[in-house]
């Protein structure tokens, strides 16, 4: 039992890494993209993150968690959670590392290594725990 639940969790994690991944790639691509065609950077960034926001729902609901897509209030905690993200980085990259005296590229690194194992960590638990888990 405890090896089927070990396997479970492994393949999801391998998932998770997939889609995140993936959805990285699409924001590049699409940031890039949407610069080529001559949007202003601002609204470049604002699509590509939105849509790449959008495919990671997608993504991490239907293939990664197993879930359905028609939930409000899973879509609500998801948003939550993306949120959460951005606070955990703007402290990251603006306040904690320029106190600790780390360069941008650091602080960088560490908030996009960190938000990973946060987010995951608040799908697992929150966004896509089991009903009555």
């Amino acid at each position: 039992m405890i090896r089927a639940v070990v396997q479970k969790d492994l393949g999801q994690l391998i998932r998770f890494a997939i889609v995140g991944v993936s959805v990285a790639a699409i924001y590049v691509l699409l940031f890039l993209a949407f610069l080529q065609i001559g949007l202003a950077t601002w609204l470049a960034n604002a699509l590509a993150f939105g849509l790449a926001v959008l495919a990671q729902y997608v993504g991490q609901t239907v293939w990664t968690f197993r879930q359905k897509l028609a939930r409000q209030d899973q879509a609500m905690r998801f948003g939550c959670t993306v949120g959460l993200g951005f606070v955990t980085s703007a402290l990251v990259t603006g306040i904690i590392g320029p106190m600790l005296g780390w360069s941008d590229w650091m602080a960088a690194t560490i908030a996009a290594l960190l938000l990973p194992v946060q987010n995951y960590v608040f799908f697992k638990i929150w966004v896509y725990a089991e009903r009555g888990a």
